[in-house]
């Protein structure tokens, strides 16, 4: 009987989570409320409330498989090598082709204003490497100071990790936004760019912060 019930309540938890999503997709995050929510799921506000604390916790719930596949696919890609800059060119080339293949959802992680929850509401464990994208970027610098490339320290490390961050994010989300029949910015190869944004990321990057 009790897993039955933990079943029923995955399902549901899963069915709000989609229904969150699809309400953010046609009116954004201020679209969504718990009473919207309850409606399109067919619930009342007392069952989303019974397995989600708030709004704010509800929309950072529903980014988590989100966040999870990013990361997986970020370590993924850097199995390919040992080397801490290829690592670096590697985690970046996989995120750009996550966010231009999931336009969806990397709109809602990544460009979408909503209410914040605390950390611990997310089901992605905030500083996990192996959970959260940012920490594993944060990792990945982490082993390039190591290797005497760059200067470590926590400032430095946030700082060049959070520069890689925008700029990969300015791509993408110019990507998403304007799109390739936008007449007002010329449509380069999309390859060939990314090449030239990583190795721009990794010549200033280096440069900057030298060990």
């Amino acid at each position: 009987m009790q897993a039955r019930k933990l079943r029923e309540a995955q399902a549901r938890r899963e069915h709000l989570i989609q229904v969150v999503k699809d309400l953010i997709k046609k009116g954004g995050a201020r679209a969504v409320s718990i009473r919207k929510v309850a409606d399109a799921a067919g619930f009342s506000t007392s069952v989303v409330y019974a397995l989600f604390r708030d709004k704010a916790t509800l929309i950072t719930q529903a980014m988590d498989q989100d966040l999870l596949e990013l990361v997986r696919l970020m370590r993924q890609a850097c199995a390919a090598s040992a080397e801490p800059w290829e690592r670096i060119k590697l985690a970046g080339r996989a995120y750009v082709q996550f966010g231009m293949l999931h336009p969806d959802e990397y709109a809602l992680v990544f460009m979408e204003q909503r209410p914040h929850a605390p950390v611990e509401a997310a089901i992605v464990e905030h500083g996990n490497a192996e959970q959260d994208p940012y920490a594993y970027a944060y990792s990945l610098f982490a082993e390039l100071a190591q290797s005497g490339q760059v200067r470590g320290g926590e400032a430095a490390l946030h700082a060049m990790t959070q520069i890689f961050w925008q700029a990969l994010h300015g791509m993408v989300s110019l990507g998403i936004v304007m799109g390739e029949g936008d007449d007002w910015t010329p449509n380069l190869e999309s390859d060939g760019h990314l090449e030239d944004v990583l190795a721009v990321i990794a010549t200033g990057i280096g440069a900057r912060f030298a060990a």
